[in-house]
């Protein structure tokens, strides 16, 4: 676990320094990076669940970039928050971190609607593959067992 931790703060770091001196990568680093971290190392997750709360992630930043497109107003604000809550409950995602994401166009207001869904599908992206690799070296050196469990770790 503490590989992981380091590893974590690294890759943060590693995002932040590229997002302040790259302008166009600007929308990498967003602080709800932190809690997706903490949630992927804190409890063990299966990938089935990974991919879910990385397909909510993604969804949910676009469904906020779009409706910040469509208004910056509080009815296009009220709009993202009922429709991502909805799909929040509908499709299982308990991963707060996802609501969280769907208000970044609001305070980034960025120049395309893409932007931000792609900047999140990327981020999040190299976060599980930096866990990944550090979950591996643990593992290498004879650590404790990998947070990500693989479905058939589930399946007994």
């Amino acid at each position: 676990m503490r590989l992981k931790t380091y590893a974590i703060c690294l890759y943060i770091l590693l995002i932040y320094w590229i997002s302040s001196h790259i302008p166009q990568m600007h929308s990498l680093f967003f602080p709800t990076l932190g809690a997706f971290s903490l949630l992927f190392i804190s409890r063990p997750l299966n990938r089935a669940e990974i991919r879910n709360i990385a397909v909510g992630a993604i969804s949910a930043s676009a469904v906020g970039s779009l409706f910040v497109h469509l208004s910056t107003g509080i009815l296009s604000l009220l709009a993202t928050l009922l429709i991502v809550l909805g799909l929040m409950k509908k499709m299982n995602w308990s991963a707060p971190p996802i609501l969280a994401v769907a208000l970044i166009p609001f305070f980034t207001q960025p120049p395309t609607v893409w932007v931000i869904p792609v900047s999140v599908a990327c981020t999040l992206a190299g976060l599980l593959v930096t866990l990944s690799a550090a979950a591996y070296a643990e593992k290498l050196m004879g650590g404790k067992p990998a947070v990500i469990k693989t479905d058939s770790d589930t399946a007994a």
